[in-house]
């Protein structure tokens, strides 16, 4: 997909010194980490939907950064859990191989609340993360610290789980940081020419954003179990003159959740339609007619069939 970039606040890219580079750089960490907004932060674009629910992310999204002297591939990954549906293990999978087939991996953790100390997730998974590939640590939020002396032996015991070709504390909400990780990747990146047009900023068709562009106010208005249950297909998306007609489907696992979905005389339905139809007319730039509906799938997160045809693999 190609667009317009927005005049938000884009990374700063380096001046041309030396050979090109081009590679693949694997956003990678636990759910809720800021994964996502770094990447957003690094593109100055809202590509990739956020929110406070773990496991926002479901598939690999490729944001691609041009820079002078370098072409940044930036592939934000699942965050990788205790998996307890086929689901969960399909995400595990997606995250892992991102990781593997990376030339750079980004770890992405965050500042705990109270005393800064290290997550045991992080410990395992830095175990077996992309271990044969350089990896560059960034430490999120760490806006959430005063005293920034507090980070130093958070900082110095995450040194000493892995040799990093470099550490760097970020805010990536406050974009604080993100240059200094984008520079320390440019380094790392194998030299070679572009493989995308100046003008391409995902692989990823339009559709699969109206999809998450549809689920993001789901997540952000929902809680408990439902974000986990929702999946989204788009089984209409046509083109008429200026206008975009697209017809969405709800999947939810039980009746109950259907009903939480569609709200009191189907006021949250509506107000989910609201919020999707302008972000996606802000992508497309044409009128958007959307319309939603709510259909109970039961147990599609653990059904191997229906995970396929939903798009989340094996």
């Amino acid at each position: 997909m190609t667009k317009k970039r927005s005049t938000g606040k884009p990374s700063l890219p380096t001046e041309k010194n030396g050979p090109h580079r081009s590679g693949t750089v694997a956003i990678v960490g636990r759910p809720n980490v800021g994964k996502s907004t770094l990447l957003n932060a690094a593109l100055g674009e809202r590509l990739a939907i956020v929110s406070p629910v773990p496991q926002t992310t479901r598939d690999r999204i490729l944001g691609i950064l041009h820079r002078p002297s370098a072409e940044i591939a930036l592939l934000d990954t699942p965050g990788i859990h205790k998996p307890h549906s086929r689901l969960g293990r399909s995400l595990n999978r997606t995250a892992r191989n991102a990781a593997a087939e990376a030339d750079v991996v980004v770890f992405v953790t965050s500042v705990p609340m109270g005393a800064p100390r290290v997550h045991p997730g992080d410990r395992t998974l830095l175990a077996d993360i992309g271990k044969d590939v350089p990896t560059i640590l960034a430490v999120n939020q760490i806006d959430k610290i005063r005293d920034k002396s507090l980070l130093l032996p958070l900082l110095e015991e995450l040194g000493k789980l892995r040799d990093f070709a470099a550490i760097v504390p970020i805010s990536a909400l406050r974009g604080d940081g993100v240059d200094i990780v984008l520079d320390e990747v440019e380094k790392l990146l194998p030299e070679g020419k572009p493989r995308f047009d100046d003008d391409t900023l995902t692989d990823r068709p339009t559709r699969f954003f109206v999809g998450e562009f549809v689920r993001e106010p789901i997540l952000m208005s929902t809680r408990e179990e439902i974000p986990h249950a929702i999946a989204v297909e788009v089984v209409r998306f046509e083109e008429k003159g200026g206008t975009v007609h697209i017809d969405a489907t709800i999947h939810v696992e039980r009746d109950g959740q259907k009903r939480i979905v569609i709200g009191t005389g189907g006021e949250k339905l509506k107000a989910i339609g609201t919020a999707a139809r302008k972000r996606i007319e802000a992508l497309v730039d044409k009128k958007v007619y959307l319309s939603l509906f709510v259909r109970v799938t039961p147990d599609w997160t653990d059904s191997e069939k229906r995970l396929a045809e939903l798009g989340y693999g094996k």
